[in-house]
């Protein structure tokens, strides 16, 4: 047999098998995203009950970089004041399962997740300002989008200030 006619048979079978796995494939896509949504409306009912109990509405996580560990701790910290659960991603081998760890890595993704802002407000999905691409341009000169992303996170969760970064 030469090799087209191989290829031929093989690519067949291929076909075959995806047509009889589909329906499979399919069911098990439809469950996992059952499964995600069902457990995102639970993780969002938990925080709005057990948080707003407690006055919170904001998830905010950073980390030690040079970058932004001073200016968190100076300018977004503070006014976020009891508000604001904070986790350190730094310190993250030390975190216990918790509300605020599930929170994060279920709403932080893997992509610009540090430093990261999440408000919470009853009935709406949480949102979620990823500050990363701001602190990148921050340290690059350029403070505008830092400066855009701070009054637009802050303007969102009521809390008043000083507008842009230094």
């Amino acid at each position: 047999m030469n090799q087209s006619a191989t290829r031929r048979k093989r690519k067949g079978w291929q076909v075959a098998l995806v047509v009889v796995l589909s329906p499979l494939l399919i069911a098990v896509a439809v469950v996992a995203l059952a499964l995600y949504l069902i457990s995102s409306v639970c993780l969002h009912i938990l925080i709005w009950t057990v948080w707003s109990t407690r006055g919170r509405d904001i998830l905010f996580v950073y980390s030690d970089s040079p970058i932004w560990h001073d200016y968190i701790k100076q300018n977004i910290l503070p006014r976020l004041g009891d508000r604001a659960v904070v986790l350190n991603w730094s310190e993250r081998k030390r975190w216990r399962l918790s509300l605020s760890r599930m929170a994060f890595y279920h709403l932080g993704g893997y992509r610009a997740f540090n430093p990261l802002g999440v408000l919470f407000r009853p009935f709406r999905r949480g949102r979620t300002f990823r500050f990363w691409g701001p602190f990148r341009d921050f340290k690059h000169g350029h403070p505008e989008a830092l400066g855009q992303m701070e009054r637009e996170f802050f303007a969102l969760a009521g809390v008043q200030g000083p507008d842009a970064p230094v």
